[in-house]
């Protein structure tokens, strides 16, 4: 049986991804007990629905550091492990936290090269598919960003596309 979500695959921008027209969008899976969780979640009911979306042909998921303060990061890894297929990895950068959990936003060169890093690590890859600033703020900070964003990713080897995104 031909899998239709897998048929109809679209160029993302000027890029080379070649995407699913949905993806895996994993900002609940990041759990409770942070500022903008969704709830508690079990991590094993998380893995099988990532599971359950590749296997019907959804070809990228999208993540953020700041889901679940790294959490969602590696839930996605444990799925990513523990599948034959490999999808394409989003993730997000610009929201950070302190030790007692508070949020906060840098758009600073060496915070974001610190948060690829981190991204990096905790999804067990060695390049993000598409990496994207995260409700860009401060505004006076973002001329420093693009340019950090796109020279950490090319000198991580992976050429990855970067973007903005609200959401």
């Amino acid at each position: 049986m031909t899998n239709p979500v897998s048929q109809a695959l679209r160029t993302l921008g000027k890029s080379d991804l070649q995407l699913t027209p949905i993806g895996f969008g994993a900002w609940a899976i990041g759990g409770g007990n942070w500022e903008f969780a969704w709830g508690p979640q079990d991590d094993n009911e998380s893995i099988a629905a990532i599971h359950r979306a590749l296997e019907l042909g959804v070809n990228w998921i999208d993540t953020a550091a700041i889901y679940g303060l790294g959490h969602s990061e590696e839930v996605v890894a444990r799925a990513l492990k523990s599948s034959s297929h490999k999808p394409y990895v989003f993730t997000k950068c610009s929201m950070r936290w302190h030790a007692d959990r508070s949020i906060y936003r840098s758009l600073k060169a060496a915070s974001l090269a610190e948060e690829l890093d981190g991204s990096l690590r905790r999804l067990g890859v060695e390049t993000i598919d598409l990496y994207q600033i995260h409700w860009p703020d401060p505004e006076a900070e973002i001329e420093e960003a693009w340019p950090a964003s796109a020279n950490k990713a090319r000198s991580a080897g992976s050429g990855s596309p970067i973007s903005m995104s609200r959401n």
